[in-house]
């Protein structure tokens, strides 16, 4: 399944359903459902800026799914700002000119602890997620969290 990184605290805004437009530098003409990654290192000016306690952010791990439906193209700053409420970027982003609309959020239970890459990557995992993987077994939740943020 189609993967894409996404540094925190934007990765749980994004699953969380308080971040509905993903700024990125270029366009893609994928469609569907993709994974969220969540990479090793947490942005500590955003978690501050946003008053997110980083230290409760998970990391290392894809921490959900979501559908990206559409990507809306930026002419402009005060278009960009305008949106400012479903992307939540600073002005040093404002650069970014693409943005992916997201719906359908979901948070997956146990995070899967997984390596990420640039761009839309694809994730080999030993099985497919569905919504029973959203609801594991306490073994495979504890065997899954102690690997989080830990490669």
């Amino acid at each position: 399944m189609k993967c894409l990184s996404v540094s925190q605290p934007y990765a749980d805004l994004i699953i969380n359903g308080k971040k509905t437009i993903e700024l990125r530098t270029w366009n893609t003409k994928f469609r569907g459902e993709f994974l969220v990654h969540a990479p090793l290192k947490a942005k500590t000016d955003a978690c501050e800026r946003l008053g997110i306690d980083k230290t409760k952010l998970r990391t290392g791990a894809i921490i959900g799914k979501v559908e990206l439906y559409d990507v809306k193209m930026y002419n402009s700053l005060s278009e960009l700002k305008s949106d400012y409420k479903s992307h939540l970027a600073s002005e040093g982003f404002f650069h970014h000119r693409y943005g992916f609309l997201l719906r359908n959020q979901q948070e997956l239970r146990v995070p899967i602890p997984y390596k990420g890459s640039l761009g839309f990557f694809e994730a080999r995992l030993h099985s497919r997620i569905t919504e029973n993987d959203v609801k594991s077994e306490l073994f495979d939740e504890e065997y899954r969290y102690q690997w989080v943020g830990k490669h």
